[in-house]
């Protein structure tokens, strides 16, 4: 609800809006906004310990499974259950037969710029995590998007220090308002995957402190009550074992909570245990254990450090016994299953809200009832990519393409042509059921079953999805096999794959197409145990005569449980295809044509060796465009992409990973329901090469942060450098606005936060919302600054007409510099400008104010 009051000093004459909510918003539902602080007694805490031995106390520092915590009667200290995020919650299992809700992408999320969305969409992960049992959601992801290539943007947030901690915060509090516990990861500079198990970080502590460690510093002001530290190092030391963690976590922040390993990050034991490490992720098997209590013996390890870490653990399950008893649960209706009304509604909401209009020449939005004929191209649009690839994926109890959003939006109204276009170069996609049955119950989907060394079955079991993570495995198991009959729609030469590790065999129909012992070649979980490379083979299959694909791996140790068995169809004559969605552009009245990533260019475990979207998927957009003026380009990424058709199309929209409710969310935009809500969380270069910063590969196992302060925009922005192709905070609406007047205090002393008042009119024909933006620059001044920097935003909403003024709270602390040399944050006094605009890139007001010095 819009909270609107008479204008305050400063810009006069208008309405003064301190929300960026409003009645007018369809998919406004229920907020929830309960919270507690729960402090445990120290001396309730050292009862507890006491009654534990030695062994018991060691014991509880390693988990007792992959997910789950120790028990301890002693002190009657139950498990807690820890869970992937921060798209969804995935609970203890990977398997297709447990669904949950699925979010938008952590970037998408972020695009929204809006505290209070985010905030309920923590809550929702929430009542997720009690229906699915689980204590801890790990997320948010606080990293950086410091170079364009990172692999896992999808699940940061942004660039930017200072959204990036807005937006995590908000969703700490709306997780943990629920007495479900977030963990913010990954403790500290994890902002690239190449070499993440090795590579060291190089970076200087004021760049450490002003840039990379913020975003943290702010999820602990959130209460947040758990920290994940990274797998990679920093300045020499890993971070399993790094001083950061108890310098500035612990001691400056007064952190309380628990700091946990990322899963199989720990490999010694003294270092890490005298260290501020309180968790060791994975277990029961691990580095601390007996090991552990040896070096206490030894005199390696404190025994006050071990004690100190087990108060950690007994504090985290007395906040999270209370959180159970307590008798508020305003959010937990939303999540009662997957299907629930209210947690759709709010999913897809989320999902318009961070779509980003890059660009709009007058075709959006597209008026339903003047379409006679939409075409809908590009491979996307009916295998719409939701979210990104790696140990944040989530089964989703049902997902709505791009393509089943507007058959559905626009049925009854209009003809809805799809033409696929060319295939994106890339591996083979899990099989589907859509390809294939089971060959026991003739169901869609497939067979698994777990064998014994002399094949006989241990398990069988009906699965839809060739993907699988984690097929039960009984005593004894010794293969995992997939079986399926193929039903080939065209014919021609056909891609079976299959991914993972160890002794692998394909057959059709009996004879053996793939065969080979694949060793595993990294100790990266993510890539072992979430997205194994793939052997494939080629075989001739033809349209409409039915084969039985059967596909087996050995389960030898260390190979990983995950087997995945995939198929593609034989690729279409470039031209042809061209050529066929061309004459469908030709023929409507408005052309969707959806273009994207891959889940083998963007995911987990990799960075990125381009920007660009490949050949194909370009010539495809050039072609429709050309055949028809009124074409939509939708990009379905996580992260930035080569557009070098940006110019040649009518409207640009980004749609990130949108989540389970993508087709719909798209629809709205699309026909004018809502506006697109999002703003970029991040600068999107015109080519690679144009990137201040790209550089994610070590040198002799070293990272060196080289651009110090000026990663993003703050890069873009200094003298000399060629323009993106889009700013970080750039975004269209259906509406346009005029920046009419800034105001602010003439003179700040040290410790004050600063309100910019800026008044802005809805210059155009519909209700809207705009996210104002206030930067610093420092001109002239001694120390070396950021040539801009975000300091403060707000969405305000207003009617066609209508002036609102937003009040943009700037923080005291971003108006300082961390000093090297007295260790602490200092004020600079001086000349201090705020630039208040739209985008980085795109200032319309400027305010001066003088900065009084350090008393």
């Amino acid at each position: 609800m819009s909270a609107c009051t008479a204008p305050p000093a400063g810009p006069a004459g208008a309405t003064r809006c301190t929300s960026s909510a409003s009645t007018a918003d369809p998919y406004t539902a229920d907020r929830y906004t309960s919270r507690r602080e729960v402090r445990v007694n120290d001396e309730e805490l050292d009862r507890l310990l006491e009654k534990l031995t030695p062994a018991a106390r060691v014991r509880l520092l390693t988990g007792a499974t992959t997910w789950r915590t120790h028990a301890e009667p002693a002190v009657q200290l139950r498990e807690s259950v820890l869970s992937d995020g921060p798209a969804g919650v995935r609970g203890q299992t990977w398997d297709e037969r447990s669904t949950s809700v699925l979010l938008p992408s952590a970037s998408a999320l972020a695009a929204a710029w809006d505290d209070e969305l985010v905030e309920s969409l923590g809550g929702l992960l929430a009542a997720e995590a009690r229906r699915k049992g689980v204590d801890v959601v790990l997320a948010p992801n606080l990293n950086l998007h410091r170079s364009p290539l990172g692999g896992r943007h999808f699940e940061c947030f942004s660039e930017d220090p200072e959204l990036t901690g807005r937006t995590g915060a908000a969703l700490v509090r709306g997780i943990q308002a629920q007495g479900v516990a977030a963990a913010a990861k990954h403790y500290v500079a994890n902002d690239a995957e190449t070499d993440r198990l090795t590579v060291d970080v190089r970076v200087a502590e004021r760049v450490l402190r002003e840039v990379y460690l913020a975003p943290f510093e702010a999820a602990v002001g959130a209460g947040v009550r758990l920290v994940m530290a990274g797998y990679n190092s920093v300045n020499g030391a890993t971070m399993s074992a790094n001083a950061l963690l108890t310098d500035p976590l612990k001691s400056e922040w007064g952190f309380d909570g628990v700091v946990v390993s990322d899963w199989g990050a720990v490999r010694t034991t003294a270092d890490t245990a005298a260290a501020g490490l309180d968790l060791v992720m994975p277990g029961p098997e691990g580095p601390w254990g007996e090991a552990l209590l040896r070096a206490v013996e030894n005199g390696e390890v404190p025994q006050e450090a071990v004690d100190e870490k087990v108060r950690r653990l007994l504090r985290l399950a007395a906040w999270l016994q209370r959180g159970e008893h307590s008798a508020v649960r305003a959010a937990g209706h939303l999540a009662a299953s997957p299907r629930s009304t209210a947690s759709r509604r709010l999913v897809r909401r989320a999902a318009v809200s961070g779509m980003v209009l890059l660009t709009n020449r007058g075709v959006l939005p597209l008026d339903p009832h003047a379409l006679k004929t939409v075409a809908v191209i590009g491979a996307p649009a009916a295998r719409t990519r939701t979210q990104g690839g790696g140990s944040a994926g989530v089964f989703p109890h049902a997902e709505m393409p791009f393509l089943a959003g507007i058959r559905a939006a626009l049925r009854g109204r209009a003809r809805v042509v799809h033409v696929p276009g060319p295939a994106p170069r890339c591996p083979a996609p899990p099989l589907d059921p859509d390809l294939c049955t089971d060959p026991v119950t003739g169901q869609p989907g497939l067979r698994l079953r777990v064998l014994d060394a002399n094949g006989r079955p241990l398990y069988s079991g009906h699965r839809r999805s060739g993907r699988q993570l984690e097929p039960p495995v009984a005593p004894g198991a010794h293969t995992v096999e997939l079986r399926a009959r193929l039903q080939p729609r065209v014919s021609g030469t056909w891609r079976l794959g299959l991914a993972g590790f160890g002794r692998m065999r394909i057959t059709v129909d009996e004879l053996l197409v793939l065969d080979g012992d694949f060793p595993r070649a990294t100790d990266d979980p993510a890539v072992v145990h979430v997205n194994p490379p793939a052997a494939e083979a080629e075989v001739e299959l033809t349209a409409g005569c039915e084969v039985l694909v059967v596909a087996t791996r050995q389960l030898a140790p260390d190979t990983g449980r995950a087997t995945v068995l995939s198929a593609a169809p034989p690729s279409e004559d470039l031209d042809t295809t061209l050529r066929q969605a061309a004459a469908a552009a030709h023929g409507a009245d408005a052309v969707i044509v959806a273009v994207g990533t891959t889940e083998h260019t963007e995911c987990e475990g990799s960075d990125r060796t381009s920007l660009a979207l490949g050949q194909e998927q370009d010539a495809l957009v050039r072609a429709v465009a050309a055949a028809n003026p009124r074409t939509v380009a939708v990009v379905n990424s996580g992260g930035p992409v080569e557009l070098p058709w940006r110019d040649e199309v009518g409207a640009l929209l980004l749609s990130w990973f949108p989540g389970q409710e993508a087709g719909g969310a798209l629809a709205d935009v699309l026909f004018g329901r809502v506006e697109p809500g999002g703003r970029l969380p991040t600068t999107w270069p015109v080519r690679l090469a144009d990137a201040p910063v790209t550089r994610t590969r070590p040198a002799a196992g070293r990272l060196h942060y080289a651009e110090g302060l000026h990663i993003g925009y703050r890069a873009w922005a200094r003298r000399g450098r060629r323009a993106p192709a889009y700013w970080f905070g750039h975004g269209l609406g259906y509406t346009t606005w005029a920046y009419e007047e800034a105001a602010g205090p003439p003179v700040v002393r040290p410790g004050e936060d600063v309100t910019v008042a800026v008044r802005i009119r809805n210059t155009g024909p519909r209700e809207g919302r705009e996210v104002v933006q206030v930067y610093l620059t420092r001109p002239g001044a001694a120390v070396e600054y950021p040539e801009r920097r975000l300091v403060g935003y707000a969405g305000v909403r207003a009617g066609p007409g209508q002036a609102v003024t937003a009040e943009v709270r700037v923080p005291a602390r971003l108006l300082t510099y961390w000093s090297v040399d007295e260790r602490g944050w200092r004020v600079e006094p001086g000349r201090c400008r705020f630039l208040v605009g739209r985008s980085a890139g795109d200032p319309r007001l400027a305010v001066e104010v003088r900065l009084a010095g350090d008393e």
